[in-house]
């Protein structure tokens, strides 16, 4: 299996709420791609439905690396930081979410006006 495969059955696993399942999917996709934001999305969001907070951010902040721009990855850190009652982190986290939205807003902006 390549990939995109493990990534879409760790998916299924998830949807089934079998989630030690997908995550060990998702770490096979890993394995074929450390920089796979996809299955780094996932592993986090999975970890954080178990409850596993110190990984949900570890692999959040990965994503991060992997994905500087993706404004949901931030959205996402925010939230597991809030789960484990790190606010202050949070915060600081979500403000760069609403940063990057803000960017991609101006940038859609001048695409239309350039139209």
């Amino acid at each position: 299996m390549n990939k995109v495969e493990h990534y879409n059955q760790g998916m299924e696993f998830f949807a089934q709420d079998k989630l030690e399942e997908a995550i060990a999917a998702y770490q096979r996709a890993l394995e074929e791609d450390a920089n796979y934001a996809d299955a780094l999305h996932a592993l986090a969001m999975s970890y954080a439905q178990l409850g596993r907070l110190e990984e949900a951010i570890a692999t959040g902040k990965r994503l991060i690396e992997v994905a500087p721009d993706d404004e949901l990855a931030y959205t996402s850190l925010s939230i597991f930081y809030q789960q484990k009652g790190m606010i202050a982190e949070a915060e600081q986290v979500s403000a760069q979410a609403r940063t990057l939205g803000w960017k991609r807003q101006l940038g859609e902006a001048n695409q239309r006006k350039k139209s």
